[in-house]
């Protein structure tokens, strides 16, 4: 190890234990986990710190600075968090650019050690009263057709679910396609005249204070290296992971492999541009509550739900979490 992580919670590995379990490590974000501890970022450095799964108490997703998430108002703009809470009372919260990677922190900590919570205790009271609010919305007794339908719903979910990882990449890249697709190209120009004046900007403020000193060029060298970090930094200027063509080309190999896997069974009842777990799951929801009886008219309701939220709309913990991985499934594809 270059550098040797801090540990947390009162953990305690040996050094060879340490080193062998951090290079080993299945990396996700600025965070990793290792078979005996979790390995955890700081605001600059990443897995300098870890906990051993044992001294944790429970770990969560926090979301601030959002309309979504526990405020239950709006479902985009988040800032996502990790939060691990550990048995001696203490905690670390742990920064992600992607809510997607902490989403996936927790869906393998809790298939490896179902043991941890991976919700707030207040999360949790919430869910659960969701869930009880949600129960008494389905039906005591569905219709043959309908109980024909939700058996065939989650037969197909099975398949989805051994197949998870790539239904989360497809939406993943459904999400970056849109993203990349509703960036204005005229503030890429822009970006692109910006960040050249900002080079010569910088290039003249150099050759101004080797010829003339700091106190002369060195405001020009500032000036230009503070356009060049912000044009950088918004992420507006083309690279070769910021462009158009480059989400169109994730997505299609993502849904390519979709297709691929759902070919086998020619009766599925999911297209494979919305085939994720968290679809059948709203699908097998509505025909619950009575709503529709069979799978296509499921299909159209849970189009017309997500069509019909933005952020304006209040919206609950769980509905906040499934709205924000699968509402790039069908933006994306403009609800066909």
């Amino acid at each position: 190890m270059i550098i040797k992580p801090r540990p947390l919670g009162s953990s305690r590995l040996e050094n060879n234990e340490l080193s062998e379990d951090k290079r080993n490590c299945i990396k996700i974000g600025p965070c990793g986990l290792g078979e005996k501890a979790i390995y955890l970022n700081s605001f600059y450095l990443d897995r300098i710190y870890y906990a051993e799964y044992s001294k944790i108490d429970r770990i969560f997703k926090r979301v601030a600075m959002s309309k979504g998430g526990f405020t239950g108002k709006g479902i985009f703009g988040s800032i996502p968090y990790l939060v691990v809470l550990f048995k001696d009372g203490t905690e670390k919260i742990c920064n992600f650019k992607y809510e997607f990677q902490v989403d996936q922190i927790l869906e393998q900590v809790h298939e490896a050690f179902p043991n941890i919570p991976i919700h707030s205790r207040d999360a949790e009271r919430r869910l659960a009263a969701a869930a009880a609010a949600e129960e008494a919305r389905y039906l005591k007794e569905l219709s043959p057709e309908a109980e024909k339908s939700v058996a065939a719903l989650r037969e197909a979910k099975k398949t989805l679910e051994n197949n998870r990882a790539l239904s989360n990449q497809l939406a993943f890249d459904a999400k970056q396609k849109r993203t990349l697709d509703s960036i204005n190209p005229t503030y890429r120009y822009l970006a692109v005249i910006v960040f050249t004046a900002a080079v010569v900007c910088a290039l003249w403020g150099l050759k101004t204070v080797a010829e003339q000193g700091l106190r002369t060029g060195g405001v020009y060298v500032l000036l230009g290296f503070a356009f060049i970090f912000f044009i950088i930094s918004s992420r507006v200027l083309p690279s070769g992971r910021s462009n158009k063509k480059y989400g169109d080309e994730c997505y299609r190999r993502s849904l390519e492999e979709m297709e691929k896997v759902l070919s086998e069974n020619t009766d599925y009842p999911l297209p494979a541009v919305y085939a994720h777990p968290i679809v059948i799951d709203r699908m097998i929801r509505v025909i619950r509550e009575g709503r529709t009886k069979s799978i296509g008219g499921a299909m159209e309701l849970v189009k017309a739900d997500l069509k019909a939220l933005n952020p304006n709309v209040t919206v609950t913990q769980k509905e906040y979490d499934e709205v924000v991985v699968v509402k790039p499934l069908f933006t994306v594809n403009n609800y066909a």
